[in-house]
């Protein structure tokens, strides 16, 4: 009985403590009567930015002493046509999380292009460490459940900077846990514990964080704002990731009234 009252003390507390952090974490609205501080506001949708600013300054720690260092040593040690096997390797074992939305998407031919690649690479690719199927005319494309929320109208939400994650706004978030229903790893390995789980995705994050080492300086490097960058690099690459690549010609700016003479 005592230890059941404790359990719920705990709980509660837990609950008060991620309360109090939240509400902490809240940016403050700026004065309505300042159109232009509203309008950056609304258009940056990050309502609860102190906190994020807070996860993006933890998650710059541990890129510091362990991330930077591990990928620094994985790129300077490992030659080339060994990280392409890991990179070939890893993309490969996500076909079947792509096929899963390239179908949900109705995205046949794409989903025919995944299903190709698979068995191509998985054969003579030799279980995925090589890619002949893009030298074949059938080239990689990537799809997760946070895309295939956005094809069918779901927002992405309030922007939040999650701990080891990184961008994670609560479509994309969703789409990460539904992605793990896609996955055969998560049955086949379902009463092994977390030891490839999570081999995987600590390798997944040393090999991406080794091929952006100069990238990432760069945007640091000449950005005013480190975190805003990144922001907005995110909200860019997902907005082209969902449109397949295409460019939307809806969110164009309006040019139809420039004068393209030398007239004036």
């Amino acid at each position: 009985m005592t230890i059941e009252f404790d359990q719920k003390s705990l709980r509660a507390m837990i609950a008060v403590f991620g309360l109090a952090v939240i509400l902490s974490g809240c940016a403050t609205r700026p004065d309505t009567a300042d159109t232009a501080a509203v309008a950056a506001y609304e258009e940056a949708n990050d309502p609860i930015e102190p906190l994020n600013r807070y996860f993006f300054e933890l998650n710059n720690f541990l890129d510091i002493i362990l991330l930077r260092p591990a990928a620094e040593i994985y790129d300077g040690v490992l030659p080339t046509v060994a990280k392409d096997g890991v990179r070939n390797f890893l993309d490969n074992l996500r076909s079947p999380v792509i096929l899963a939305n390239d179908l949900l998407q109705g995205e046949w031919d794409r989903a025919g292009d995944t299903t190709t690649r698979f068995g191509i690479n998985t054969t003579a690719g030799v279980l995925g460490l090589g890619d002949p199927a893009t030298g074949w005319g059938y080239e990689r494309h990537g799809e997760d459940f946070g895309q295939t929320l956005a094809v069918y109208g779901v927002g992405e939400g309030p922007y939040f900077y999650a701990p080891l994650l990184g961008p994670a706004p609560p479509r994309d978030l969703v789409g990460f846990g539904v992605d793990q229903f896609f996955d055969p790893l998560t049955y086949i390995l379902w009463d092994d514990g977390y030891t490839i789980p999570v081999t995987r995705f600590v390798l997944n994050g040393i090999d991406l964080r080794a091929r952006n080492l100069d990238t990432l300086d760069e945007i640091e490097r000449t950005s005013i704002d480190y975190y805003a960058a990144i922001r907005s690099l995110y909200r860019q690459s997902r907005a082209d990731e969902i449109q397949n690549g295409v460019t939307d010609v809806e969110a164009l700016p309006d040019i139809s009234n420039i004068n393209f003479t030398s007239d004036e």
